[in-house]
């Protein structure tokens, strides 16, 4: 394929490229078709979950309770795929997977494992993530949301910002600074509940009127006296290695992701300027044109390797923070570029729904903030090169 100048797929094993032609299928036939009337009507249609269930694709790379239990690089695979379509889908599949799921999985009880995390992989049962606050993005460490302990319940009081499918879920993670004397030092005392969303004092709105990520559902959290029993803690996890061990695997997710959306805003550019003719031949036979699909295919190509090696690394279990922030930054940067490039060179055109490449364009201007800025990345960078961390 053109855009796959390197052949980065032939280092993809047999199975990755089996669940590579299925998701993309699937995309392809089934999401791409409406995915310009969901982005335009700010919805995501019912049933999504289940569908997604039934492809595997939810917690895929995590191993029992009805997990696939695929690779790392698999799991990437899936979401390149899916983001090559638009990114609220693979912020769906990311948020159920690489933040509930995987919370879940890695700090929950047996009891919350089996109580979620099987009817999360079905689709049956959707979660959300609640960590952002409107006064705490980059800086988790001072959310305001409280729980504090009653008798032998946690009772939760704050709210939630930015959280996606915040009104479809039916379970949310929630993180909250405790007065929990176990916390200790360093900590903050910040520890994570799993919150049934029919439970009284919980309630989610829908943000309206955005401008990106409109095929995604985003909502606001508010929690009011809510009160849960004390097993709905996690129990070992302090402070913010937990909240952030999720967030980097939803990361991960993200560097490959926006390959796909940069990849499709490449094929488009290609494909239109190959037909549109001015001063009677193909806007793709004028120099500066060729110049700007020459460039595109490097940083796709680029971006492609990039997500190909750290997902090897992450198989081997050794892909480091800090490495997966060089790629988070690195990859959306690039995406976010061809996506505005190949805006270009679509002319007019390249503003209507019709065509991918402005949909994309302002879809990665949210990418690039969520799940760490580009300059909290940077910073993760420079701490790991430096030993000097510069957060403060």
């Amino acid at each position: 394929m053109t855009h796959d100048y390197l052949q980065v797929d032939d280092l993809l094993t047999d199975e990755d490229r089996a669940i590579r032609d299925t998701v993309r299928d699937y995309a392809q036939s089934e999401l791409a078709p409406h995915v310009a009337e969901w982005y335009d009507e700010g919805t995501l249609p019912d049933g999504l979950g289940p569908m997604f269930g039934k492809l595997g694709l939810l917690g895929m790379h995590l191993d029992g309770y009805g997990c696939a239990g695929t690779s790392a690089t698999a799991y990437g695979v899936a979401c390149r795929e899916l983001e090559a379509v638009d990114s609220g889908l693979r912020s769906f599949v990311s948020v159920q997977g690489s933040l509930a799921m995987y919370a879940i999985h890695r700090w929950g009880t047996e009891e919350q494992k089996e109580e979620w995390l099987p009817r999360m992989a079905t689709g049956e049962a959707l979660g959300c993530f609640g960590l952002t606050e409107s006064d705490a993005g980059s800086d988790p460490g001072s959310m305001k949301t409280r729980a504090r302990l009653d008798g032998g319940d946690w009772v939760l009081n704050g709210s939630k910002m930015w959280i996606t499918n915040g009104t479809l879920a039916d379970v949310a993670i929630v993180w909250a600074q405790t007065d929990d004397p176990s916390a200790g030092s360093g900590g903050g005392g910040i520890r994570g509940f799993v919150v049934p969303t029919d439970t009284p004092g919980f309630s989610a709105h829908k943000i309206q009127r955005k401008l990106s990520l409109r095929a995604s559902v985003t909502a606001e959290l508010v929690l009011d006296d809510l009160r849960v029993p004390a097993s709905a803690a996690f129990p070992e996890v302090r402070g913010l290695k937990g909240p952030l061990s999720c967030l980097n695997e939803a990361r991960y997710g993200i560097v490959w992701g926006v390959v796909g959306a940069a990849r499709a805003c490449l094929e488009e550019s290609l494909a239109y300027t190959s037909e549109r003719e001015q001063f009677g031949k193909p806007l793709s036979s004028f120099q500066l044109t060729q110049r700007k699909l020459a460039l595109m295919t490097v940083a796709v190509n680029n971006a492609s390797l990039v997500a190909w090696r750290l997902g090897a690394l992450k198989d081997a279990g050794t892909v480091t923070p800090a490495q997966v922030s060089y790629g988070k930054y690195a990859n959306v940067r690039a995406a976010l570029d061809v996506a505005r490039e190949a805006r270009t060179t679509l002319g007019g055109a390249g503003i209507t729904l019709d065509h991918t490449v402005m949909r994309h364009m302002n879809n990665l201007e949210t990418v690039m903030t969520y799940e760490g800025t580009e300059e909290m990345h940077l910073l993760s960078i420079g701490a790991d090169l430096t030993g000097s961390p510069a957060f403060r």
